[in-house]
């Protein structure tokens, strides 16, 4: 019998700003999880309230829903607890690279990055945009883009892999960092590429029984993670380089994971303050222009292609998602490996030979279609329809609905911030 408890963390604060700017409140909850019954769980944190300065940036009012206004505090608060993850786990940092000058001697984060009401006051047109994104990511820290209230599901290490992927299907995450109890510690993160990793390898295979632990030490990777007073930069240059998907953010003082950043969380972050901040030339610029994204040896699957095709074409090619192509070669559907949790949610694992329009017959009532780009579109306007369509990547086609490239969040975020900063990641 498993346990079922989910992590929120909440700013609580008067509703007046006023009253806001002298205090506000965070709820730390303890890093527990999916556990099995009778396992020991993590360490409880103790609920601590901190004085904190508000998050400056006014726009944030302007954010969907779910990521509600809401007053940030520059760091977490300290949770009287000290156990460390050893420096072995630290995501990558990137190297020191020299900022473009400034008007002024303050520094860059002061200086050039600068809001007042939402809106942008810090450089001159005079003053290089190329950097603006550069300079906005190094500015802000991980914290400032955690949620208010968020669902973190924990799995120890020794509950069954399969019981591990129902739950990531029945609490509609994609991702849970994993939790080693005798080492009170977070030792890796289980993802839907795992779940591919595993049908791969094992299916029609006794693979039910096996233990995340067991798992773990047949493919072990260290765990990239960050702290949350790390730049949004840093988290930008670990997700990239290390080519993951998910980055953890735990805190070095508890041991506690806060939240799971990603580049779709990044780029919403950006994109909303990208029209008070002066606009780069390159952002007017096209894609046949700027050479963003991948344009050779493009993969890509049919309609009637088995599901285990589409898998080992997925671990081989190390790729994300993939164009369902007609016969006449136009763009008709696109299977991600998102949609492989599915398999787990219907328990066809152990059928892998239907056809992906099998497979993907259970979306068919909200799926929007694909969607695409062309060439000849700024880099703009693709940021704009990738943030409003909340996908990772959009289809590069021609007239005819042909695959020409895909472009991902990847590729977007490179463009954005580590290319102007001199820094171009080999994929």
């Amino acid at each position: 019998m498993l346990q079922l408890m989910k992590r929120f963390g909440s700013f609580r604060g008067s509703k007046k700003r006023k009253e806001q700017c002298k205090s506000s409140e965070r709820r730390q909850s303890d890093p527990r999880g999916l556990f099995a019954s009778g396992l020991s769980s993590s360490p409880s944190t103790p609920t601590q309230v901190t004085k904190q300065p508000t998050f400056p940036l006014e726009s944030y009012k302007h954010e969907p829903e779910r990521l509600e206004t809401r007053i940030h505090c520059s760091s977490p608060p300290d949770t009287g607890q000290r156990f460390s993850l050893p420096p072995s786990q630290s995501a990558a940092k990137p190297p020191v690279m020299t900022p473009a000058p400034c008007a002024t001697s303050k520094p860059v984060s002061k200086a050039c990055v600068q809001f007042s009401n939402g809106k942008y006051t810090g450089l001159s047109l005079e003053e290089s945009e190329s950097d603006i994104y550069v300079r906005f990511m190094r500015s802000h820290k991980c914290y400032d883009i955690v949620p208010t209230s968020s669902k973190l599901v924990v799995f120890d290490t020794t509950l069954q892999v399969k019981k591990a992927f129902f739950a990531l299907v029945a609490n509609g995450v994609r991702a849970a960092p994993l939790w080693e109890s005798k080492k009170q510690s977070f030792v890796g993160m289980l993802t839907i590429t795992d779940f591919i990793n595993i049908l791969h390898r094992y299916y029609k295979s006794p693979m039910v029984s096996m233990m995340l632990k067991l798992y773990l030490q047949e493919t072990f990777k260290p765990l990239v993670n960050i702290s949350p007073d790390a730049s949004l930069f840093d988290a930008v240059y670990s997700l990239i380089k290390n080519k993951i998907h998910r980055l953890p953010v735990i805190d070095p003082v508890s041991g506690n994971a806060l939240y799971i950043l990603t580049h779709k969380r990044i780029l919403k972050f950006l994109q909303l303050f990208m029209s008070e901040m002066p606009k780069p030339a390159f952002m007017k610029k096209n894609l046949d222009e700027l050479g963003i994204g991948t344009y050779h040896n493009i993969a890509f699957i049919h309609p009637d292609t088995p599901i285990i095709k589409a898998l080992n074409i997925f671990v081989e090619r190390r790729i994300s998602a993939l164009p369902v192509v007609d016969e006449s070669g136009k763009v008709v559907d696109i299977y991600s490996k998102f949609d492989v949790i599915n398999l787990a949610a219907e328990k066809t694992y152990n059928n892998l030979d239907i056809t992906v329009t099998q497979a993907l017959q259970h979306r068919s009532q909200y799926f929007e279609g694909v969607v695409k780009c062309s060439m000849l579109e700024t880099l703009e306007t693709i940021v704009d329809r990738i943030v409003k369509a909340e996908v990772h990547r959009l289809v590069v086609v021609n007239e005819a609905d042909s695959i020409v490239g895909i472009i991902s969040l990847s590729d977007i975020l490179q463009a954005l911030v580590l290319t102007p900063a001199g820094m171009d990641v080999a994929f």
